[in-house]
């Protein structure tokens, strides 16, 4: 079956913005683009669907931790959010996605190396960790030892989770970054130099889908959401 990109047309900044986004995705991935008028919570049965967000036409921004509202939170497929200030990222080729790589979306992971790849860009995975419960309440603090020991090794789970994706596709090219941060602070820095970023949706994905919504406000990307 031919890949269907569905976008909602509107006269606002961020209809028009998705409208442009969803036209040249679909050039990317050699898909059909049907564009509709229909209220945006009628999008459905298409294998990407493409929403403005916060204009007075478009999908309204999420209420904190809750994307279920949006047709991000109750899509079968991956949804793309498109701000109206994406004009400002239209010269930033790259693509992040965010990685918990105890509990890895595999479908998130998939979109963000085939966006990748046919991009013939470098995928950014990122992985926001924290420290040992308990260690931050140490009498003499924490050694710079044992935070290069933890950092190590979420560095090596952050690895394996990405190995088999690196192995299907070889020939996109990935940076690792682990950040000490909480994941809405380490999502927005990575977001400033990206054209799309990649985020989870569901149960286990909780602590990212809290931050979306607070990507959306200042995002100047696109923001795709993708059920695991």
């Amino acid at each position: 079956m031919e890949p269907v990109i569905l976008v909602r047309s509107g006269t606002s900044a961020p209809g028009r913005a998705a409208l442009e986004w969803a036209a040249r995705e679909a050039r990317l991935r050699g898909a059909a683009l049907d564009v509709r008028h229909t209220p945006w919570h009628e999008l459905v049965g298409a294998s990407l669907i493409v929403c403005g967000v916060g204009g007075d036409e478009d999908v309204p921004l999420p209420a904190p931790g809750c994307l279920s509202a949006t047709p991000a939170g109750t899509a079968r497929g991956p949804v793309v959010l498109v701000p109206g200030l994406l004009a400002t990222s239209r010269h930033r080729p790259g693509v992040t996605v965010v990685v918990d790589p105890r509990d890895p979306c595999d479908a998130a992971l998939c979109f963000a190396f085939e966006s990748a790849r046919i991009r013939g860009v470098r995928l950014h995975a990122v992985h926001a960790w924290a420290l040992p419960a308990g260690a931050v309440e140490r009498p003499f603090g924490i050694s710079e030892r044992d935070r290069a020991t933890w950092e190590d090794h979420e560095v090596q789970l952050l690895g394996d989770a990405l190995r088999p994706w690196r192995e299907k596709f070889p020939d996109v090219r990935v940076l690792k970054d682990v950040r000490l941060l909480r994941p809405v602070e380490a999502l927005l820095r990575c977001s400033e130099r990206a054209a799309l970023v990649v985020v989870p949706r569901g149960s286990a994905a909780t602590v990212w889908n809290e931050a979306v919504r607070d990507l959306l406000r200042r995002a100047t990307c696109a923001v795709a959401v993708v059920p695991s």
